[in-house]
C-alpha cells in the first residue's frame, strides 16, 4: 500500500512542503514569508507557531487530512555531528535542534515542526541526513594545528541521494561503492564516498576547497590572518568576504553561473578565466579525493545547479574522466530526497539511526 508523507524544507524567509506518496509528488509549495513577519519573532524557534498555522493553513486548501499521513519529514538543523542516515525526532534530538547545537538556523525548524505535527496524530517524524553529517575517517580530521580541526559541513542531503540513487541505477550496493560526488550550487562540496560512508569532503561553508559562486574557499592563511589584523576590516565584514561576497560575486559582482557564461559569450576574458579557474581548483579537490580513495574510484558523480552547465561538464569530462567515469544528476531534489530518507525506513530498506 502506498505510503503518503509530508516533507517540510523551512528556509529563512519561506517554508517548502511537498506531499508525496511513495516517490510520487503529488503537489509542493512555496510558502513565503515576509521580513516584516519573520522580524516580530526574537529567535527562530519563536516562529514554530506561525509556520505550522501556515502549514496547516495550506494542507486544509488542499484537502489534506494529515491523519492519512504515514510520516513526517522535517529538514535537519544544526545538531551535534552524526553520522549520514534517517533519524526519528527523539526527546534528545528535539531539544538540541531547540536549543541550536551548533548555531540557530532555519533548517532547525525542519525537525521542530516534523514532530508537532506528526505527534498530533500518532505517526513517526524523521529528520534526513543533516548538513552536520559527519563520517570522517581520523586522518581526515587533522589540518596542521590542533586548534583548527578539519570539520564537516557540507550538502550531506543531496550527495547521498545521488549517491544512493546511481547505486541503486547501477544495481550495486551503496557500501560496496567508491565514489567522489561533487555538488556544485552557492557553495561547491567534494566527497569521497568509502563503502556507504562520506570518510572525506571539503568543507562547503567556510574554509575548505574550491571558490564558489559566493563563497571564497580555502584562501591563502598567511594573508587572511594580516588582512584581519591590518584595522581596515571588523571580523564581520572579512567573514562575509569569506562567505557570501566570495568567489564569483568577488571577482565578477554576480552568484549566478548563468550570468557568468552569458559574459563568457560576449567575449568577457576576465569572466572565462574565473570560470576556469573555478572548474580547475574542483579539479584538484576530486584529485585529492581520488588519492584518499587510493585511485580506486568506481564512478565521479556531479550535482547541483551549476551541473546544467553544459560548459561546466564538458570540461570536466576532458579533464578528470581519467580517474573514473562521470555520471551527471544535475540540480538538487531536496523534497524527494528527503521524501525517500523516510521511505527507505518506513518500507524497511535501512535501520533508523539512534540520536
Amino acid at each position: 500500500m502506498a505510503k503518503k508523507l509530508l516533507i517540510i524544507n523551512p528556509g529563512s524567509t519561506s517554508t517548502k512542503i511537498g506531499v508525496f506518496e511513495d516517490e510520487t509528488l503529488l503537489f509542493e509549495e512555496t510558502l513565503r514569508h515576509s521580513t516584516e513577519e519573520i522580524s516580530q519573532f526574537p529567535t527562530i524557534v519563536d516562529q514554530k507557531d506561525f509556520r505550522k498555522k501556515i502549514i496547516m493553513d495550506f494542507l486544509a486548501s488542499k484537502g489534506v487530512d494529515i491523519k492519512e499521513l504515514a510520516a513526517v519529514v522535517g529538514r535537519g538543523g544544526m545538531l551535534k555531528p552524526i553520522p549520514g542516515g534517517t533519524y526519528p525526532v527523539s526527546d534528545e534530538l528535539l531539544h538540541d535542534l531547540v536549543i541550536g547545537k551548533q548555531g540557530q538556523h532555519a533548517s532547525n525548524l525542519g525537525g521542530i515542526l516534523a514532530r508537532e505535527i506528526a505527534d498530533s496524530v500518532g505517526i513517526p517524524s524523521f529528520i534526513v541526513d543533516p548538513v552536520v553529517v559527519d563520517e570522517l575517517q581520523p586522518l581526515a580530521r587533522y589540518s596542521g594545528n590542533p586548534e583548527l580541526p578539519r570539520t564537516s559541513v557540507f550538502h550531506a542531503l543531496n550527495q547521498k541521494a545521488v549517491a544512493k540513487r546511481y547505486a541503486k541505477e547501477t544495481g550495486k550496493p551503496y557500501d560496496q561503492l567508491r565514489l567522489i560526488v561533487v555538488h556544485m550550487g552557492g557553495g561547491v562540496s567534494v566527497g569521497a564516498h568509502l563503502n556507504g560512508r562520506i570518510v572525506d569532503v571539503f568543507n562547503a561553508l567556510d574554509g575548505d576547497g574550491a571558490f564558489s559562486p559566493e563563497r571564497s574557499g580555502a584562501v591563502p592563511v598567511g594573508a587572511l590572518v594580516k588582512l584581519c589584523f591590518s584595522g581596515k576590516y571588523d571580523e564581520k565584514t572579512i567573514y562575509k568576504m569569506l562567505v557570501g561576497n566570495g568567489g564569483f560575486n568577488a571577482y565578477l559582482g554576480t552568484n549566478d553561473a548563468r550570468d557568468v557564461e552569458k559574459m563568457i559569450e560576449q567575449g568577457d576574458a576576465k569572466a572565462k578565466e574565473v570560470y576556469d579557474a573555478f572548474i580547475y581548483q574542483i579539479c584538484k579537490n576530486i584529485g585529492s579525493q581520488a588519492a584518499v580513495l587510493e585511485g580506486k574510484v568506481d564512478q565521479i558523480i556531479f550535482t547541483g545547479g551549476i551541473a546544467y552547465s553544459k560548459y561546466v561538464i564538458d570540461a570536466f569530462k576532458e579533464k578528470v574522466a581519467w580517474i573514473a567515469p562521470i555520471t551527471v544528476y544535475p540540480g538538487e531534489d531536496e523534497l524527494l530526497a528527503l521524501a525517500q530518507g523516510g521511505l527507505r525506513v518506513l518500507n524497511g530498506e535501512e535501520k533508523a539511526m539512534e540520536y
